[in-house]
Parts: structure tokens; C-alpha cells; sequence
């Protein structure tokens, strides 16, 4: 399990860092409360997020959130993208902006084929997309914007990452539990119950899973039937089949409808994670420091 047994004095330490939180802010987040369970990480982890969002730097707040927003919409991580488009408004950001991409200054826009190939595929990356944005003109980057806003793409990307591992989403999510994240650990909800696998998406997991199990009973079967058949013939088998299985798009992707308050911060959704080499095939070409 991610949450351990924790000393008393550790306990102690998060408690305090959460008072102050919640003195500060008003509220203490999911992912603090989380955190909360190992000190020193949230510590470490709040120094982080105050330096990106709040200290000097070159781009403004309220743009520095909608970069989060950007970040945390390629893997529909439903939670950011709701935290962020709160912090977003209370620096004084644009509420026209959020109707979605299209409606962001074009100097944001630009940050969109980056911002997809970060998420998703960044060995792809190359010079010309940073020159790219750095090529002097009306909606050009300046280097130190360009750094500070790779660093919150990235940052983000990995932090949709963590909320997707330990099960944090939205507390209308919560309360309705139509969501394919099982419940955070502050829910309400029992572990034992019906809803613990987060409604109908647990279902579609579920399937998805039960699918994947007929197809090896059907490969064991098939390896009885067929003599000559070597360990290896069938290892391979099954690490296409396992393939297949991770390539299906996910629903949010081929139902338009679903998730329309992320879908309005991507262009070009259908990009996704593709196997950076495969088996049998030549590797892209990469860059190596040794």
C-alpha cells in the first residue's frame, strides 16, 4: 500500500502543516491530505507549488494556472483542471478563457503541440519546436517564460499521475460516484460497497479485465490443442494480445460528451501514448549524454 504506518511525531508535524494550510487558504485540498501521511514529502512538495505559483517570476499568475489547466487536461485528470480553473479566477484570470483553448490568447495556444508531446510522446520532441515559440513576433516567448512554463507542464503532467494513483477526484465525483476512480481516502463511501469501484467505470474496468482473461484462457487452450508450440511462440502471443488491449482507446475519447469541461482545453485529443520502441521494430532515433 502507498500509505504506511506513520510515527506519532510524524503525525504530529502533518497535523500542523495541514492547520496551517487550512489557516492560510481556507480549505486544505485532496492531494495535501493525502501528502499529509508523509511530512517531509508535503513539505518539500508545498515548497514546490508556492515557488511555481505564487514567487517573482516571468509569466503571471493567472497564466500560470491556465498552463496548469493545460497540463492536467491532456490526461483528463478532472480534479486539476477544476482546482486550477478556481485558482485561475481568484488571481483575477479572464473567465472568458475558460470556455476553452480557443478562447486563450494565441501566445498560450501556441504552448498546445509541446504541451501534447510532453504528456504524451517526448522523446519526439526537437529544437525547432522551442525555436519555434522563441521566434521573435507578436505572440513570442521570451527564454525565461519558456522555462518557467515547460517546468509547470511538466510538473503537472506528473502530478495528474499522482491523483490518478491514489484515487483523488472531485467531491461532486465523490458524492455521485460516476467516476472511474475508485473513492479517495476521505470519502464517505465503504470500501466494501457496491459504488468502492467508482460506478460505471469500475464496471467498464471490470470488463475490460475479464476480456483480457478470456483471451489467455483461449491461448491456453489453443496451446493444447496445437503441438510444437514453443514457450517463446507463446510469450509473444500474449504480449500482443496484452498490446492490443493497452491501445483501445479509452471512453472519454470516443464519447465526445463525456468530460466537455476538459475536452475544451484540447486540441488534437486523440494524441496519445505511443510505445516508445517495440519489439521487432527499429527504434527512433534518440540523443544520449553518454
Amino acid at each position: 500500500l502507498f500509505i504506511p504506518q506513520i510515527p506519532q511525531e510524524g503525525g504530529e508535524s502533518s497535523l500542523h502543516q495541514l492547520l496551517e494550510a487550512f489557516v492560510s487558504a481556507g480549505r486544505v485540498d485532496h492531494v495535501a491530505m493525502v501528502m499529509g501521511l508523509h511530512p517531509q514529502y508535503l513539505s518539500s512538495f508545498w515548497k514546490t507549488q508556492y515557488l511555481l505559483l505564487r514567487m517573482d517570476g516571468p509569466l503571471p499568475y493567472h497564466k500560470r494556472h491556465y498552463i496548469a489547466i493545460m497540463a492536467a487536461a491532456r490526461h483528463r485528470c478532472s480534479y486539476l483542471v477544476g482546482l486550477h480553473m478556481g485558482e485561475f479566477l481568484q488571481v483575477g484570470g479572464n473567465p472568458e478563457w475558460l470556455r476553452g483553448l480557443h478562447c486563450a490568447p494565441q501566445k498560450l495556444r501556441n504552448l498546445n503541440e509541446i504541451n501534447k508531446l510532453l504528456a504524451h510522446r517526448p522523446w519526439l520532441i526537437t529544437k525547432e519546436h522551442i525555436e519555434a515559440l522563441l521566434k521573435p513576433g507578436e505572440d513570442s516567448w521570451s527564454l525565461a517564460e519558456l522555462v518557467q512554463a515547460l517546468v509547470l507542464l511538466t510538473h503537472y503532467h506528473s502530478l495528474a499521475s499522482f491523483v490518478f494513483g491514489c484515487g483523488i477526484k472531485p467531491k461532486e465525483e465523490q458524492d455521485v460516484g460516476n467516476s472511474c476512480w475508485p473513492p479517495s481516502p476521505h470519502s464517505d463511501s465503504s470500501p466494501a460497497s457496491d459504488d468502492s469501484m467508482g460506478g460505471s467505470g469500475g464496471t467498464d474496468a471490470m470488463q475490460e479485465v475479464e476480456v483480457l482473461m478470456e483471451r489467455m484462457k483461449l491461448l491456453q487452450e489453443n496451446q493444447r490443442e496445437e503441438e510444437g508450440v514453443t514457450q517463446e511462440e507463446m510469450a509473444t502471443r500474449f504480449e500482443l494480445e496484452k498490446t492490443e488491449s493497452l491501445l483501445v482507446p479509452s471512453s472519454d475519447i470516443l464519447d465526445p460528451s463525456l468530460q466537455s469541461n476538459i475536452r475544451c482545453f484540447l486540441e488534437d485529443p486523440e494524441f496519445g501514448y505511443k510505445d516508445f520502441t517495440r519489439r521487432g521494430e527499429q527504434a527512433p532515433p534518440t540523443f544520449r549524454a553518454q
